[in-house]
């Protein structure tokens, strides 16, 4: 199963991601329970056009009438059409079997976003461009919140914190600078795309210690937790 997160905002609310297989009896069930309806979903953001995250655009689309918004590197991600190259060629094998299985139909993104840019979705999101994972990949910050949804930067789960294998890295070698971005955001809370349980201070403090980061100052984070459900 993969992952994904809605956004709840009303009429306005926001899917970070589509998940995989078995995904859509739990969007469907948290779209009811919230009172909201699918046409509520009016965006729809890609972290990055791997399998197990754009799993389901295609469906939740056609279901709710959201636009797309990805960085312009991932649509050969989405159609399946990216040329890995080196180890992450197993990324690329093991992501046709998963087309095959799962049958998986592709779908377009509607407009490519990029570094920096301000979203007006869920009070205000910076799309911030974090490549090494796929040349697209980005993550999402609230300033709001002081909250960055990390995408794949690393995978955050109390048994084994680590970082994307290497079979799954298109572009490895533009980890550092992401690294350093996330540094210097200095955000109180991570969420990451995979993770065990919702604790955004939890993971900021894993991120730091897989990386070896000092932050440029400790924050100390008021109140509870922001609002987000994880599927």
């Amino acid at each position: 199963m993969g992952c994904c997160h809605l956004l709840e905002d009303g009429d306005a609310s926001v899917m970070i991601d589509t998940g995989m297989v078995g995904e859509p009896f739990f969007i469907r069930r948290l779209v009811r329970k919230l009172g909201l309806r699918p046409d509520s979903i009016k965006s729809i953001l890609l972290t990055h056009g791997h399998l197990d995250h754009a799993g389901n655009l295609a469906w939740l689309k056609q279901w709710t009438g959201a636009k797309v918004y990805a960085h312009r590197e991932e649509q050969r991600h989405v159609d399946g059409t990216y040329p890995y190259t080196g180890a992450a060629r197993w990324c690329g094998r093991l992501e046709a079997i998963g087309r095959f299985l799962f049958r998986y139909r592709t779908a377009a993104i509607d407009e490519f976003i990029t570094d920096g840019q301000e979203l007006s979705f869920w009070g205000g999101l910076r799309v911030i461009h974090l490549p090494g994972h796929t040349t697209g990949h980005c993550g999402f910050f609230s300033a709001n919140h002081d909250l960055l949804f990390s995408g794949d930067m690393f995978a955050s789960y109390f048994f084994n914190v680590h970082k994307p294998p290497a079979i799954l890295n298109s572009m490895p070698e533009h980890f550092p600078e992401s690294i350093e971005k996330v540094r210097r955001l200095n955000p109180s809370w991570i969420v990451p795309c995979h993770y065990d349980y919702l604790d955004g201070a939890l993971h900021r403090r894993r991120f730091a210690k897989l990386y070896g980061i000092q932050w440029p100052a400790e924050k100390q984070s008021a109140g509870a937790a922001p609002l987000e459900f994880k599927l």
